[in-house]
């Protein structure tokens, strides 16, 4: 089994956001929900419902970020 970074997506209420990605990105993104779909057994219906999850997970794991937060308040 792989050891994604994600797990099953939470679902929350979302607040609108417009990116713009590049297709590269875009295909790793479509690649990496084909994968958390297989692994958790639920079918990723659009891969950018995992873009808030990332960016999550990036945030809570950014030590120089937590850092900053910590001296900031």
């Amino acid at each position: 089994m792989t050891k994604l970074k994600l797990g099953a997506i939470a679902d929350d209420k979302p607040i609108k956001v417009t990116v713009e990605l590049p297709a590269s990105l875009h295909k790793d993104l479509v690649a990496y929900a084909e994968v958390l779909a297989r692994e958790t057994s639920q079918p990723v219906s659009d891969p950018a419902k995992l873009i808030a999850p990332m960016v999550q997970r990036f945030i809570a794991t950014d030590r120089g970020f937590a850092k900053a937060r910590r001296h900031s308040s």
